[in-house]
């Protein structure tokens, strides 16, 4: 899942929603240096992320692309899927996106000077340029895609090279997505449930 879906995914507050963005950003070294809320929801960012990679039906559209493209195209299947979600979100969410997004730029430039560099770097990017709304719009996919290559610190034309493949099997990754989603939707509130046991919280 990328930015969005895992923001889709958290929890109300707006320590969730900073949890759910700080999972790709933070080891699990520096969780003690947020609070409860903020830790729980960057175990469940990747609980999520793992439940994903591991879902037969993901699993299923990366072996739609070839061999050496296969690590390369969970990222761009991740951005696609947010387009998706994007595209349809007033099927999933009472709240339009144009204010979660303003919600969600509001609690990241709130808490710039405590993010992490990379993060930080990013927030006031995503604020104006709108990349959660941006989603709704195909050709933002390509952008996306095209944007995390340039932060790989190797092989990222090996990403840009799914965007074409994403685009022959778009019918196949659409009929994955709205059988999965659902479930993920459905399996979230239990790993939510799990964490907080293993906590003690």
């Amino acid at each position: 899942m990328n930015y969005l879906a895992h923001l889709y995914l958290a929890d109300h507050s707006d320590e969730a929603l900073l949890g759910a963005l700080l999972g790709d950003f933070v080891g699990s070294r520096d969780l003690g240096a947020w609070t409860p809320a903020v830790a729980l929801e960057i175990r469940v960012h990747r609980r999520v992320d793992s439940y994903t990679d591991a879902h037969p039906l993901t699993t299923g559209l990366r072996a739609l692309f070839p061999q050496g493209r296969r690590r390369y195209a969970g990222i761009a299947l991740d951005v696609y899927f947010d387009h998706l979600l994007a595209r349809d979100w007033g099927r999933h969410h009472a709240l339009p996106l144009r204010e979660f997004s303003r919600r969600t730029y509001a609690v990241l430039l709130r808490r710039l000077p405590t993010l992490p560099a990379r993060l930080a770097t990013i927030a006031p990017l995503m604020a104006a340029g709108d990349w959660l709304g941006s989603y709704a719009r195909r050709d933002s996919v390509d952008l996306a895609v095209s944007r995390i290559a340039r932060r790989l610190s190797r092989r990222g034309e090996s990403l840009v090279d799914c965007l074409p493949i994403l685009r022959q099997h778009e019918a196949q990754a659409e009929a994955a997505f709205a059988e999965f989603f659902p479930q993920l939707v459905a399996e979230v509130p239990r790993m939510r449930a799990e964490l907080r046991s293993l906590s003690g919280a």
